[in-house]
């Protein structure tokens, strides 16, 4: 069959510009872009005889996506000038070597491929789409292939299947919901390619993903309910539109003779020597000066998917040749490989280093698998790397640095020299989007690196990465630290013009990170028997709270089970239907029960089953099973850049959300214990949110009242209703808080009446009097919802930027929700802040105090501290003061300090 060759000239512009070094010709012009793009469609001739072939690049100006949903590529950067400087003269080769360009006004490369590619195969002509584009995978069929020149890469259906986990079919469904950071098409929050997996495969397809949304538990499945609404444009934003009129034929793109004269003036012009011999003879190749840098390298071949020089260490030779890098360095990147991803259990299976872009090493030390080279000694070399990994003048930058901080220190190094962190450069800069390498490497330089998957497999057949070919290890690996140094060069520079988010940086959030690994690495001790105790209670409290339900219910059921349940609230029971499912279903999720329970004893049965079993599934079980064997106590990860605002996010397990408005919950507290002779130290800012709200609004009542120490509840309350503090009844203040509290999360009259079962017009009147008396709020409220519409985000007092890409959305529930949440937002974020620069104060005092009190937790506003009872005092005494002088507010900040022999009893 005929073959059509359609090349995706804009994914390769990009990746060539970002992946060769910094090319120019003796005029000072960049020619990287032109030389990579050009060798690229060279090779392709040379390996593909094609019968029709095109370049393809994007078009100036908006797309119709752009139209569909304004945010569509909104945040990309602007295309740097030295990559500007290189599209003419890059199209004007292209055509010159006789390759026929294509540029569609209004539509993006992606779909005249994809009308192109279902154009040939309609006419029953094979399709070789050539990019770097995972998206465009989504076109391959038994007549369409995708191939990335870059990495060698070709894949049929099935390698599309083995490579992302479905098939060409699902690939749209994949990307609506993961999302597409590049492009700025958000996903479903928390949904990485494992879960959308998961959902593909067990129920075959969006669509019936949405039907069954209901019956997705967790976060994740809130989230997915949540994104409901923006799923159909997401997913019609990432699928590729195959029925452009108005293109050429397939059969009208053929080769046109090359146009000799101008590619010899191109090529004379940017000194591509080898190229114009070719035309004209050495001698004239001779006479054109050489770059200054070689665009045909000898010594670095292109490995992986960028242009590099990666050497993996096997000598002592070698290994002495990169210690004097490293030590001359003003900065290097360091990576380890390693055979867990549990930050306490992993252990050492290699090391990367790079000192200058485009130049890595890997040093393989515990590769195991059958017939592999031999290693230098590990222990030997962990121990000549030592004095360089533990000197704090060695600065050294690495992504996610706490993680190999933890793994450094299972060997017994502690790691120190730690100047950049790449995933918080990036998180400050940007907290809205994705983090990890990768995901860096696409959206700032242009990259798509190596996936750990394509080295270890997924899911029950993943192996170790000890077990991974060597040769295969080296490039990953070396990739990881070349590309960590690139990304830091892309990222860091940008704080020079930001003061507010270089603050951020510099002084809150790569301080607060040694602080973090510490607390990690401090654990907290649990009380095995106690929780044990309390997880036979529930299961008695749980199997009672069944019988009960059975009985009210008439017969047994299944009290997990969505549709059963509807079936016994809505049908035999004939409970008032609250609210659907996507699907059509009345919902029996736990704002509808917790409605429901007002009126009826069953829904609140159910609830307080639901509680309880999660406790028990989520603590009281778990619990003990997380055990650190080695150090006897439970050592929680924090996440440091998963939280929009700055809160850090504790799993493994999580300890910050415990409930502590239950007795069960306040229970499982009590387990958190402190060792003999020490006691637990609880030290929390007072209504921490309520006094950012003074200070950021200044409206003068509400400073006033935090100035004079007052009730700011009852003094709310004597506001609105117009008496005396004194005279403020306990009905009063409760309507009062749930109005303080309430404003912050940008709560409605509806809301405010649902929670204080009122009518709907008497919380109105509440939310109109206590305007009426804090205008400063009100005037707060309306400014940051205007900020967040003007810019996209809006700023803790600190400077942190909080990023809301829906403010603008067209969708008004996700609109309004944007809007609530930027009015919020810069009260946890400041209050965030705050709890970090207390982490760092808290976490100063101590060492330079040689005290053997540590830092155990960080729970939102709360620090948890284990310390001697030598030390009680002095803690309890200088605590208030460290954590309340950290900032200067309006409003005095005030500590509640308490000490017990576990959380509970110091809370």
């Amino acid at each position: 069959m005929p073959l059509l060759l359609l090349v995706d000239g804009s994914s390769y512009l990009y990746r060539a510009f970002h992946a060769l070094p910094d090319l120019r010709n003796k005029a000072g012009e960049p020619t990287g872009a032109i030389y990579g793009v050009l060798n690229m469609l060279r090779r392709l001739e040379s390996d593909y005889k094609a019968d029709y072939k095109a370049v393809v690049f994007d078009a100036k100006g908006k797309t119709f996506r752009d139209d569909w949903f304004p945010e569509y590529k909104a945040h990309r950067p602007p295309m740097p000038d030295d990559l500007v400087q290189q599209i003419e003269p890059l199209h004007a080769a292209i055509k010159a070597a006789g390759w026929p360009l294509l540029m569609i006004d209004g539509v993006e490369a992606d779909d005249v491929i994809g009308t192109l590619a279902t154009q040939a195969t309609a006419a029953g002509i094979e399709t070789l789409i050539s990019t770097g584009d995972k998206d465009l995978t989504q076109l391959v069929s038994s007549h369409v292939r995708w191939y990335n020149t870059m990495s060698n890469e070709l894949l049929d259906e099935a390698g599309v299947e083995a490579k992302f986990g479905v098939p060409p079919g699902q690939i749209v469904d994949y990307l609506a919901l993961v999302g597409d950071t590049v492009d700025g098409v958000p996903g479903v929050a928390k949904c990485g390619p494992k879960t959308a997996l998961k959902w593909l495969a067990q129920y075959g397809s969006l669509d019936e993903i949405v039907a069954h949304a209901d019956e997705i538990g967790g976060v994740v499945g809130q989230n997915l309910r949540d994104h409901l609404g923006f799923l159909p444009l997401g997913r019609k934003l990432v699928t590729v539109a195959c029925d452009l009129s108005n293109l050429p034929a397939p059969t009208s793109l053929t080769t046109t003779p090359r146009d000799t004269a101008t590619l010899r003036a191109l090529y004379t012009r940017y000194q591509f020597r080898t190229w114009l011999g070719e035309i004209d003879g050495p001698d004239a190749a001779a006479a054109v000066p050489a770059r200054t840098v070689s665009a045909e390298p000898t010594s670095a071949a292109p490995v992986g998917k960028i242009a590099v020089d990666y050497d993996t260490v096997f000598t002592w030779e070698q290994f002495d040749a990169w210690l004097a890098k490293i030590e001359a360095a003003d900065l290097t990147a360091l990576d380890t490989e390693t055979t867990s991803l549990d930050a306490f259990a992993a252990r050492i299976v290699g090391i990367s280093l790079s000192v200058k872009v485009g130049e890595a090493c890997y040093i393989p030390l515990a590769h195991t698998a059958p017939g592999v080279a031999d290693q230098l000694p590990l222990a030997e070399v962990l121990a000549r790397l030592k004095p360089w990994l533990e000197n704090a003048e060695r600065k050294k930058v690495l992504q996610n640095a706490k993680y190999d901080q933890h793994v450094f220190a299972n060997h017994g190094i502690r790691l120190a020299g730690i100047a950049h962190d790449t995933m918080l450069q990036s998180y400050v800069i940007e907290s809205d989007k994705g983090h990890d390498l990768g995901q860096l490497c696409s959206r700032h330089l242009g990259l798509e690196t190596i996936a750990y998957e394509e080295l270890c497999g997924k899911g029950a057949k993943q192996i170790g990465f000890d077990q991974v070919d060597i040769e295969r290890a080296a490039t990953y690996s070396a990739e990881d630290a070349d590309v960590t140094l690139r990304v830091h060069q892309a990222l860091h520079p940008r704080f020079a013009d930001e003061p507010g988010l270089s603050r951020i940086y510099h002084e809150i959030e790569m301080p607060v990170r040694q602080v973090i690994w510490q607390i990690e690495r401090n654990g907290i001790l649990v009380d095995g028997n106690v929780l044990t105790r309390q997880s036979h209670e529930m299961g008695r409290k749980i199997m009672a709270l069944e019988a009960q339900a059975y009985e009210l219910a008439g017969q047994p059921f299944n009290l997990a089970s969505p549709k059963q349940l509807a079936d016994i609230l809505f049908e035999k029971l004939g409970l008032p239907v609250k609210k659907k499912t996507p699907s059509g279903g009345p919902s029996t999720d736990e704002e509808v029960l917790s409605e429901l329970a007002l009126d009826y004893p069953l829904p609140k049965l159910l609830l307080e089953h639901r509680s309880l079993s999660k406790l028990k599934g989520t603590y009281t079980d778990k619990l003990p099973r997380m055990v650190n064997p080695t150090t006897g106590r439970v050592h929680t990860s924090f996440a440091q850049a998963a939280v929009v605002t700055g809160r850090l996010a504790s799993s493994d397990p999580n300890l910050q959300n415990i409930p502590v408005r239950s007795e069960e919950g306040r229970k499982i507290r009590t387990a958190f214990i402190a060792p003999e002779g020490s006691s637990i130290v609880s030290a929390d800012y007072s209504q921490i949110e309520l006094r950012i709200m003074a200070h950021l609004s200044g409206d003068e009542r509400l400073l006033d009242a935090f100035a004079h120490g007052e009730d700011v509840h009852r003094a709310t309350a004597g506001e609105i209703f117009g008496v005396t503090p004194l005279e403020v009844g306990p009905d009063q203040r409760r309507i009062a808080k749930s109005i303080n509290f309430g404003l912050i999360y940008g709560m409605s009259a509806f809301g405010l009446a649902r929670q204080l079962s009122l009518e709907r017009s008497a919380a109105q009147t509440y939310i109109d009097r206590y305007f009426a008396r804090y205008p400063g709020v009100a005037r707060y409220m309306e400014e940051a919802r205007e900020a967040a519409r003007q810019h996209g985000y809006v700023e803790t007092a600190f400077g942190r930027r909080l990023w809301f890409p829906e403010i603008r959305s067209s969708n008004g529930n996700r609109r309004q929700g944007a809007e609530r949440a930027a009015i919020n937002a810069p009260m946890q974020g400041t209050a965030a802040d705050l709890i970090k620069l207390a982490m760092i104060a808290v976490q100063s005092w101590l060492e330079k105090s040689a005290m053997k009190s540590q830092l155990v937790l960080q729970v939102h506003d709360e620090l948890l501290l284990e310390v001697p009872d030598g030390e009680l005092i002095e803690v309890r005494t200088h605590l208030p003061r460290l954590m309340g002088q950290v900032a200067e507010l309006k409003v005095p900040l005030v500590l509640e300090v308490g000490v017990g022999p576990n959380w509970e009893a110091a809370h």
